[in-house]
């Protein structure tokens, strides 16, 4: 008898009321959810933190609404007094209130579709939503909730017990070089804008993107470079000729490059010393992000000069909080100064999720121990199955003597694995029993038709579809996240849909 049983459309992964995953069990889900269509939305209690805002937030932000007279005005609460103050200049607009209560920050606007899309899309992009447990307390404290839900939370210095878990990840690097940070895509913001800063004083303004990121990464370069002329996006992870030409034709202006090692979704890992090397010859900061299989099963730190990472995922295994982390490498140009702008940028994580973390980290090495046997014998039966087309992960051939390189171990590949299909995908997705929804690096198994959730503007027309053909990804690409479920059961799950 398997694990798995079909997760109704909505539901909670896991079944926290701080889960960062919800169940989109369909094609069908998956499509309405991208287009906002309420017969699927309606569903959605919860969601990925920084694309759907939680309950607790909408309740509070009804609250301070009422309280401060806002009327039909659209209130946004953010990460703190800082970040409002960053919306405010995003938003341009002189209507916009500015509200701060109890220490719960937010910013207000006249009703207006399009200001609502730029301010939740500039949150998201920046990492600047306030918690759901932070908003979850202030409810509390009001008594419009009875109690916060009762969960393990650490009894000491979370913090500095968060910093003690990660020291194997980053050896003979100081505890408080450990930046913690609200969530992943905020420490590359405030990476980002550090550097920025530090590397403008010199006329570098040129920003490289390798490979394909993230889409909040790539929005960051995309939007927040001083021209549209200073970002460059270099397809091929593989191509550092390529790069190099790019470095040359701007000579002295590159401020910096961003790669993840390994990238998502095709999981390709670069020559990491060779481009370390290309960025120092000339005089660009390297910002590698680990997250795909985490910054604990790669040594990466002396090849760039910051490393920036989401604790979101593999260290809070159980899926119900967002956090991230900025490490300076010492031996960077001006490593103490880039640290301190860094402080200074960063949204702190709240207090009770680095509680809730300092419990969950404890477990991070056992999580990947699991998943570290499991991936290869899922990888072997996906290649060996003929309605698989292709798959990726670490030790895929393209880039497994790369990956080889950095990893701590020869087995350290974390948990993703992606892969294509020859058949239909809606098919296939809809006869799943897998839980199906997005994030990744939990205890639980997640499976997602990645390009759908990230780009779903590129899947949904022939154009989009083509160019990213044209760019080597498959609109229809799966992205397995396995977890520490018992791997047959994972692998006959598979099978069962794959017929």
């Amino acid at each position: 008898m398997s694990v798995f049983t079909p997760l109704p459309l909505g539901q909670r992964i896991p079944a926290s009321l701080h889960a960062v995953s919800c169940s989109l069990p369909t094609m069908a889900a998956v499509r309405g959810y991208e287009e906002k269509d309420p017969a699927i939305t309606q569903h959605l209690t919860s969601g990925y933190p920084r694309f759907v805002v939680h309950p607790f937030l909408q309740q509070l932000a009804a609250e301070l609404s009422r309280v401060h007279g806002l009327g039909e005005h659209t209130l946004w609460l953010t990460s703190s007094a800082a970040m409002a103050g960053r919306l405010a200049v995003q938003l341009g607009t002189a209507s916009v209130v500015r509200v701060s209560d109890h220490g719960i920050h937010g910013l207000a606007h006249p009703p207006s579709p399009e200001l609502a899309a730029r301010a939740k899309v500039f949150l998201q992009n920046v990492g600047g939503f306030l918690s759901s447990r932070a908003a979850e307390d202030e409810l509390v404290r009001r008594g419009l909730l009875p109690a916060a839900a009762p969960e393990e939370l650490f009894a000491g210095d979370a913090a500095a017990e968060v910093r003690r878990q990660l020291r194997p990840a980053f050896p003979g690097i100081a505890d408080d070089q450990l930046l913690l940070t609200n969530c992943g895509m905020n420490a590359v913001d405030a990476a980002f804008r550090a550097i920025s800063e530090l590397q403008a004083a010199a006329g570098r303004t040129v920003w490289i993107q390798l490979g394909w990121l993230y889409l909040d990464t790539i929005a960051l370069l995309q939007k927040f470079t001083r021209t549209p002329g200073d970002y460059v996006h270099v397809a091929d992870v593989f191509d550092l000729a390529a790069l190099e030409q790019v470095l040359a034709a701007h000579p002295g202006r590159v401020a910096g490059i961003v790669a993840e090692v390994p990238t998502n979704p095709l999981i390709q890992t670069p020559d990491v010393a060779a481009l370390a090397a290309l960025a120092r010859k000339h005089g660009a900061r390297l910002v590698l992000d680990p997250s795909i299989t985490s910054a604990f099963n790669l040594a990466i730190l002396p090849h760039a000069d910051v490393v920036v990472s989401s604790l979101t995922k593999y260290t809070a295994s159980d899926g119900d909080l967002t956090a991230g982390l900025v490490v300076v490498n010492p031996a960077s140009p001006d490593a103490a100064r880039l640290r301190r702008l860094i402080t200074e940028k960063l949204e702190p994580a709240y207090a009770r999720d680095l509680a809730r973390l300092a419990v969950e980290i404890s477990r991070t090495s056992a999580v990947l121990a699991r998943l570290h046997t499991s991936v290869p014998q899922v990888v072997a039966f996906l290649q060996s199955h003929p309605a698989v087309r292709d798959v990726y992960w670490a030790l895929h051939p393209a880039s497994r003597k790369n990956y080889a390189a950095i990893a701590r171990a020869p087995g350290a590949v974390g948990g993703m694995i992606t892969f294509t299909l020859r058949g239909p995908l809606d098919r296939f997705y809809d006869r799943l029993r897998l839980p199906k929804g997005p994030s990744f690096g939990m205890a639980t198994t997640l499976i997602c038709p990645f390009m759908y959730l990230a780009h779903f503007d590129l899947v949904s027309t022939a154009a989009g579809r083509a160019g990213l053909i044209a760019g080597g990804l498959d609109p229809d690409l799966l992205r397995l996240s396995i977890g520490t479920e018992p791997v047959d059961d994972i692998i006959a799950t598979l099978a069962e849909a794959l017929g």
